[in-house]
């Protein structure tokens, strides 16, 4: 199948890395290419950049947010909630109606210090945002609760099998 990961945070990184592991032909999405593999300095997980990271995974392509999305059958919106919905415009909903659109990306808000509180909650939700602003596309909320490693690999979870 064909994926598009749109944010190449460690959130995307682990996804591609697992679904192409999987044999998946996966396209990450960003704004600029050419700033994203620009980048040297670790992210602020101490991570390294994007750049040093696809040369580990060749088989995974680099392309704009609209291109990633036009390529998937599916997409995976990976990127910081409080950015989602100006992604998702850029990845552009032409290419993202009548897909499937699975959206693990958290609202939070981080201008407050440690821990985050979620920018929007209760009486609605980023989930619901996207799904109005994007009719057609089929949106599902998922995963969003756990960490990127557990979400590939359940089997962390102690006494996982």
């Amino acid at each position: 199948m064909r994926f598009a990961i749109l944010g190449t945070g460690v959130v995307g990184k682990t996804m591609a890395t697992r679904l192409a592991g999987l044999g998946h032909d996966v396209m990450v999405g960003t704004r600029d290419t050419q700033v994203t593999l620009s980048r040297t300095d670790p992210d602020q997980y101490g991570n390294p950049p994007f750049s040093a990271w696809q040369q580990e995974h060749p088989e995974v392509k680099l392309e704009t947010f609209g291109d990633a999305a036009a390529h998937g059958e599916m997409v995976l919106n990976a990127t910081a909630g409080a950015v989602s919905l100006e992604a998702l415009e850029q990845a552009g909903e032409e290419n993202l109606n009548s897909k499937i659109l699975i959206d693990i990306s958290n609202p939070l808000d981080f201008s407050k210090g440690m821990p985050p509180t979620l920018w929007v909650s209760n009486t609605d939700s980023l989930g619901e945002q996207i799904q109005r602003r994007f009719p057609e596309a089929r949106v599902v909320k998922t995963l969003h609760t756990m960490n990127a490693y557990l979400m590939v690999d359940p089997t962390q979870l102690a006494g996982g099998s």
